[in-house]
């Protein structure tokens, strides 16, 4: 539907008549949205939108519980259809009260109300060209081409058009093969690291077993470390990850590019921005693992040049395996429905707030751990 167009004019019974998975529509004031392709997004799972699927919704994105943001109002017009037609639904409540008056209706009036109760089951049989924020002759950058060669022009604009996130696809490059470098399908991260993981487990244990590694201190002193030892340092690979996500996420991935160095956006762009803008682009929610090699090269040569050999791997492993949860987490924050009340709920509704209102701060993904000391969490919502 083009912003030019006269909107489509919808009676109370049909919006009501879209309460399914299938087709979901609620309304906000007058407005009707065509929310079907939102509900496995929602934070708070499809089933609370379902409740209110062809009701008025205006009260629950004023809050409480949830005050929505500016972001999540933009984000809804991407899923508006049409308006309601009050005058429609007026007459059809009257005729309901009063049927005795549709009996002296002109044969010409009735060939008229047929002629428009087909049209409307030949717009429910045809799927609706639901309505982008983005307006492709006025957005910022063109949309019809690859972005990331554009982004690094608009300078002291981009912080605020990146962090105002559309639901559409993103092409970064015009090169297929460089384009299609960027995409990772989520199975991908657990078939090619796991294995991995299971190996290096699997050979620090046995190594660990034969009693042979000892942590030296000086020519007197040294101490044996037991095969036992082995979860322990899993586990503190694993936190040393967690921080390490963190410190990616806040200082790397979401630094602030200066205004006037194209090359820095066009880098912050690739790396996070393109996934604040479109959030909800399943082909890149997880690291490529040809990139992710390059962190996890680095993570290994770091803990091997510090920590005796065995030690070092078992640190390792424990920490790939927490980079390992953390890509599929984060996949699962953005497509997922967990179950209201539970600790991946919390979570969901942390990332989306991170993503929608809270672009600053909020940087924990598998945990918010590492918030509260470097004092970045999210606060409470206050009415």
């Amino acid at each position: 539907m083009s912003p030019s167009s006269a909107p489509r004019l919808f009676s109370e019974k049909e919006v009501t008549r879209h309460c399914t998975k299938d087709s979901c529509w609620v309304l906000l004031g007058t407005r009707v949205y065509d929310v079907t392709g939102f509900l496995r997004m929602h934070p708070g799972g499809e089933a609370l939108i379902l409740r209110r699927s062809g009701k008025d919704v205006s009260g629950e994105m004023e809050g409480p519980p949830h005050r929505h943001s500016e972001n999540a109002r933009r984000w809804m017009e991407q899923y508006y259809i049409g308006e309601l037609d009050r005058d429609e639904a007026q007459t059809l409540r009257e005729r309901r009260k009063s049927p005795e008056k549709t009996e002296g209706k002109t044969e010409e009036k009735k060939t008229e109300e047929k002629k428009k109760e087909v049209e409307v089951e030949e717009e429910e049989s045809s799927p609706y060209s639901r309505c982008s924020s983005v307006d492709l002759d006025k957005d910022l950058v063109d949309w019809r081409k690859p972005l990331a060669w554009q982004v690094g022009y608009l300078g002291e604009k981009y912080d605020t058009w990146v962090h105002q996130p559309v639901d559409r696809p993103i092409r970064l490059f015009g090169n297929p093969f460089l384009e299609a470098s960027t995409k990772t399908s989520w199975y991908w991260v657990p078939v090619v690291w796991l294995p991995i993981v299971i190996y290096l487990s699997w050979h620090c244990y046995t190594t660990l077993a034969q009693e042979t590694t000892r942590v030296v201190f000086n020519s007197d002193h040294s101490v044996l470390v037991h095969k036992y030892s082995f979860p322990l340092l899993f586990v503190m690979g694993w936190f040393l990850w967690s921080f390490i996500e963190y410190c990616i996420h806040r200082f790397v991935f979401h630094m602030k590019p200066p205004a006037h160095n194209y090359y820095l956006i066009t880098i912050h762009f690739l790396l996070h921005g393109q996934h604040h803008k479109s959030p909800f682009d399943g082909s890149r929610l997880v690291f490529p693992p040809g990139l992710a090699s390059i962190v996890v090269g680095v993570f290994y040569l770091f803990l091997h040049h510090t920590l005796p050999e065995v030690l070092g791997m078992s640190v390792f492993v424990g920490g790939l395996c927490g980079y390992v949860v953390y890509d599929m987490i984060h996949y699962y924050l953005h497509y997922g429905s967990p179950k209201r009340g539970s600790y991946l709920y919390s979570l969901k509704a942390y990332h989306v707030k991170h993503h929608f209102e809270h672009q600053r701060a909020g940087f924990g993904i598998t945990s918010t751990f590492w918030d509260y000391p470097f004092n970045t969490v999210i606060p409470d919502e206050k009415f």
